[in-house]
């Protein structure tokens, strides 16, 4: 053991001129005196049961070492991300023979006792990459000398580490609740409020916690530190330091260290940490928001935008060790503008127009000049949508659309036509619309009324699949494409897929298979067929038609998923 405390000693080299304890629960353990500030300058010893803050640069690793005194000790060890993934892990250090006791005579140099513990790897016993809040928890580890390696391989980031050899007693995190989740308890146009059952932390420990509720655009939030670094630059947690200095003023006072107080080598890191509280109402360029609320478990935000889905995220914080804990985080979108707006329709032109579940769309279309007759395309990309049209008010038809269709409809002077398309219950709604007062230019295709494709299961080999599909008496250019899918490629997957009014552009060149022009008189024998080659044996593959008509829009057929044979 007493090998074992001189590594230590030799990893506690001083970064000021003055000596200190060593920061471990024991605090007479270990005593020493400053010898080398450039030995191990890039290191750090985790104190046992305080959290740290510190900065890591783009690609360049941070080692930090701690110790385990005795064998089956608890051992945890959490490590929070804040505003971009991490790689870390936790290795257990193989001494050398001096630092095991086993060796004799005086200890080696210093210089090389460093190089012997950097050049060994040691026993990985966790690793982890992402940015979830992460724990190592061993209820019986050996005694030794740790590793912690951290590495941000997208850009520079902030980070938090808690380590502790007393996880049972310990309590550094608030609790959460049974039901952790963040409720939405009423909805507005620029208003939502927010409920959440209150930490146990506060109601049966009684310990002064507060809650701050952060809201953006973007997505949910793992951490409050991962919120404060989305902050703007005058409201976040910490900037940059210096290489080589990680212990905030808050960790050396915890353990008795006297901070560094002159000017000269202070780590930007010694920032104290912000006061929780109110932010300023302006929003900042990083469009989020953090608002701390006291110990209330029921907020009202306001001054949001009608019709934008925002994300809410709570964090209960504990007031005496400023740690905090995230519950469930929720997202809600705000209601419209309650007036519904009209989208002109102008005469031979495609309108796109998007349908929310179960909502409703009003289009309007004023021809300029007198016509005879006027044709309504409608193409719904997904599922049905019901179409109505009045002209000057009165009902001319009310029908269920999926696929194309095409209304031809008597027209008169100086009419307007209205269109009302709503929404289903499934989900949201894609539609191309089309009015024009020349008929005789088709926009879209022709589509026959079984748009299927069609496989033949006797014909397929380890390597092609022949598939057949309707055409119309209109001749079109019809383009068909391959896509390899897994076994388990299931019915959401597929409709998810489904969408009509993707054309070919859309997709890769290696997935064509062919085009080719096809049509007949004979509707009976308007049927082709195409077997599709250069297949894989085993494999499924996702199937699509697609065809063209003389004005560019193209149409989807039904996918359809076929697999070769694996054995022939």
């Amino acid at each position: 053991m007493a090998s074992l405390r001189w590594w230590l000693l030799c990893l506690l080299l001083p970064l000021s001129a003055r000596a200190q304890k060593f920061p471990t629960r024991d605090e007479e353990l270990f005593q020493m005196q400053i010898r080398d500030k450039a030995f191990f300058h890039d290191s750090s010893v985790i104190p046992d049961g305080a959290e740290i803050s510190s900065f890591l640069f783009r690609d360049t690793p941070k080692r930090y070492f701690f110790v385990v005194e005795e064998d089956n000790t608890p051992l945890s060890v959490t490590v929070t991300p804040c505003d971009t993934p991490l790689e870390w892990k936790l290795s257990l250090q193989e001494l050398p023979e001096e630092a095991s006791g086993e060796g004799s005579g005086e200890p080696e140099p210093l210089e090389r006792q460093k190089q012997q513990v950097t050049e060994r790897e040691g026993m990985e016993l966790f690793s982890y990459k992402g940015n979830d809040v992460e724990s190592f928890l061993s209820s019986s580890s050996p005694s030794g000398l740790y590793q912690l390696e951290l590495l941000s391989t997208e850009k520079d980031t902030h980070f938090q580490v808690y380590a502790t050899t007393t996880p049972e007693s310990d309590q550094p995190y608030p609790e959460l609740p049974y039901d952790p989740r963040v409720d939405v308890t009423s909805l507005g146009r620029t208003t939502v409020t927010l409920a959440w059952k209150p930490s146990p932390t506060a109601s049966l420990l009684k310990q002064p916690v507060q809650y701050c509720v952060v809201l953006n655009r973007q997505h949910n939030l793992k951490s409050l530190c991962a919120a404060e670094a989305g902050l703007s630059l005058d409201d976040a947690f910490m900037t940059a330091p210096k290489p080589g200095l990680d212990f905030s003023p808050f960790d050396f006072a915890h353990f008795g260290f006297p901070a560094e107080t002159s000017g000269q080598g202070r780590s930007l890191l010694a920032k104290p940490s912000p006061k929780l509280g109110r932010q300023a109402s302006s929003w900042p360029k990083a469009d989020v928001q953090k608002i701390c609320i006291g110990n209330k478990n029921i907020f009202t935000v306001s001054d949001l935008k009608p019709d934008t889905q925002y994300y809410f995220d709570v964090f209960v914080v504990n007031s005496r060790s400023n740690t905090s804990t995230a519950y469930v985080g929720t997202f809600a979108r705000t209601k419209e503008e309650a007036k519904q707006k009209t989208v002109e329709l102008k005469d031979g032109k495609v309108t796109d127009v998007f349908v929310k579940r179960k909502g409703a769309k009003f289009l309007r279309f004023a021809p300029v000049s007198s016509h005879q007759k006027v044709t309504f395309f409608v193409h719904s990309c997904l599922d049905a949508v019901q179409v109505q049209v009045r002209r000057d008010g009165k009902l001319l038809l009310s029908q269920n659309v999926e696929g194309v269709r095409q209304f031809l409809l008597r027209g008169k002077p100086k009419a307007k036509y209205l269109f009302r398309l709503k929404g289903n219950r499934k989900g949201a709604s894609m539609l191309k619309i089309l009015a024009s007062t020349r008929p005789s230019k088709q926009a879209f295709p022709s589509l026959p009324e079984d748009t299927r494709i069609k496989a033949f299961d006797r014909l397929r080999t380890c390597s092609s699949a022949t598939v057949a599909w309707l055409g119309t008496q209109e001749r079109n250019k019809f383009c068909i494409y391959k896509k390899e899918v897994d076994d388990h490629y299931s019915e959401e997957q597929k409709r998810r897929e489904q969408n009509q009014c993707l054309g070919p552009e859309t997709r890769k060149k290696s997935e064509k298979v062919l085009c080719k022009y096809f049509h007949s008189q004979n509707l009976q024998k308007a049927v082709t067929t195409e077997t599709v080659q250069g297949l894989q044996p085993g494999r499924a593959y996702l199937l699509d038609v697609y065809v063209i008509g003389h004005g560019g829009h193209s149409v989807k057929y039904q996918s359809k998923v076929v697999k070769t044979r694996k054995f022939c």
